[in-house]
């Protein structure tokens, strides 16, 4: 059995982009359920597939994070990946769906485990809000400045990988990614057809799909009223060939397979090794 993509609510799952993309372990209300429960059900994903790679968003409930770094303890497992980039739920959930593809190919759990750091690199993901006021998410100083805006205005946010901030208009523009990629785009409570329109043309996207907005979108922008979105490669052969073209080392403490410093299993970091110059 393949290495298990799990993700914390249904709306984390997104459709397979292709016929090899494994299905996701819906870890659907972690925090309510008894822990025995929990306990139980994340051992037998382990028994199952031998290492879990829990995708996790930071606006996830308090609960629901608690009650992972509870399991994970209790289980005294470092076959548990607890995987938190900052990334906007969307941005999060096509993450999730690119490690389902890669989970298909022969990656071994710590190298699978260390690309979804890779992968960020490639993912631009932002959203339309009408209001920024509630925006901690980007540096203070642009938000500063957006309050002085007219109300009313709506506002075109880049959250990753570099955060930008604009009001929309006829002029307005927001840097993209240098590469072809497709569009994921999700509605809330919001009209504007500028993100569908204005900028997938600027950012010349090969495709557009639309996704249901996840739940814990609101949260993360500050406002229920927005459009999220973002681009992403969405080619297996593509990510197998970003992935397997890293050098690969060995994590000293638990001994798998790695891509980069630290270990996404047990988070070891390699160890320090001073110089020691002879005396002369």
């Amino acid at each position: 059995m393949p290495t298990a993509i799990a993700v914390t609510s249904a709306d984390m799952a997104l459709p397979a982009q292709d016929e090899r993309t494994v299905s996701a372990v819906v870890l659907q209300d972690l925090d309510r359920q008894p822990l025995e429960q929990a306990l139980a059900g994340m051992q037998t994903l382990i028994d199952q597939h031998g290492y879990v790679i829990v995708v996790c968003s930071q606006a996830v409930p308090r609960g629901v994070q608690r009650r992972l770094h509870t399991i994970r303890s209790l289980l005294e497992s470092d076959r548990i990946a607890l995987f938190r980039p900052e990334l906007p739920p969307l941005g999060l959930a096509v993450l999730a769906r690119q490690l389902r593809q890669l989970a298909s190919c022969d990656l071994s759990p710590g190298v699978l485990a260390s690309a979804g750091r890779l992968l960020t690199h490639y993912i631009h993901s932002g959203a339309v809000l009408n209001s920024v006021t509630r925006l901690d998410r980007v540096p203070v100083g642009l938000k500063a400045h957006a309050k002085s805006w007219v109300p009313g205005s709506q506002f075109g946010v880049i959250a990753h990988p570099e955060p930008q901030l604009v009001r929309i208009g006829p002029e307005a523009t927001l840097a993209g990614p240098e590469f072809g990629t497709w569009m994921l785009v999700a509605k809330g409570q919001l009209q504007s057809d500028w993100v569908t329109g204005t900028l997938a043309q600027a950012w010349n996207v090969l495709g557009l799909r639309e996704a249901a907005l996840p739940a814990e979108s609101a949260s993360w922008w500050g406002t229920g009223k927005l459009i999220e979105f973002c681009t992403y490669l969405p080619d297996l052969s593509v990510l197998y060939q970003l992935v397997t073209s890293v050098r690969q080392g060995t994590c000293h403490w638990c001994g798998i397979d790695v891509i980069g410093d630290r270990c996404v299993f047990c988070s070891a970091t390699p160890p320090v090794h001073e110089n020691h110059t002879p005396a002369g």
